[in-house]
C-alpha cells in the first residue's frame, strides 16, 4: 500500500476535528442540532453539481429514515443509527472523481446472495433515482 493522497490526509484531519468538536458538545439534542447544521454547512460549501446531488440525497434520507442522524463523517455528509454510520454522500469533487458517491457501510441491511452493491455512482437524482435512494435507505435500515 502506498501513502495517502493530499485529499485523503485532509478527509482524515477533518474527520479528526469532528470527533473533537463532538466530545466538547454537551447534550445529546444539542449535538444532533449541530450535526445537522453542519451537515448542511458542508453541502453548502460543496462545489454547483455536487451540492445539487448532496442537497437531493439529504432529503430523500431524511424523509425515507428519520430514524438515520445526519452528521459529518470525513468531511463528508453521512446518516448514522445509534451513532454508527449506515450511509453517506461522496463528493466527486473532494477527491477529484469523475463521479459522487452514495456509499453504504457494513450495518447497511443491503444483503442480496454472495455479492452485493455498497455505493452507487451518482451523476444526477431524477424522480427514478430518488426513488431507488429510498428504497435503498429503508433497506439498509429495516
Amino acid at each position: 500500500m502506498g501513502t495517502l493522497t493530499a485529499e485523503e490526509r485532509a478527509a482524515l484531519k477533518e474527520r479528526t476535528a469532528e470527533l473533537k468538536t463532538a466530545t466538547r458538545r454537551t447534550s445529546q439534542a444539542e449535538k444532533a442540532t449541530q450535526a445537522e447544521r453542519d451537515v448542511l454547512a458542508k453541502i453548502a460549501e460543496m462545489q454547483p453539481s455536487d451540492r445539487l446531488l448532496a442537497e437531493r440525497v439529504h432529503a430523500v434520507v431524511t424523509a425515507e429514515a428519520p430514524v438515520l442522524e445526519p452528521k459529518l463523517w470525513y468531511g463528508m455528509p453521512s446518516y448514522a443509527l445509534d451513532g454508527k454510520v449506515v450511509c453517506f454522500f461522496q463528493s466527486a469533487e473532494k477527491f477529484k472523481a469523475r463521479y459522487a458517491t452514495l456509499g453504504f457501510s457494513d450495518l447497511a441491511r443491503l444483503d442480496d446472495g454472495p455479492m452485493w452493491a455498497a455505493a452507487f455512482a451518482l451523476t444526477e437524482v431524477t424522480p427514478e433515482v430518488e426513488k431507488r435512494i429510498a428504497e435503498l435507505v429503508a433497506r439498509a435500515v429495516n
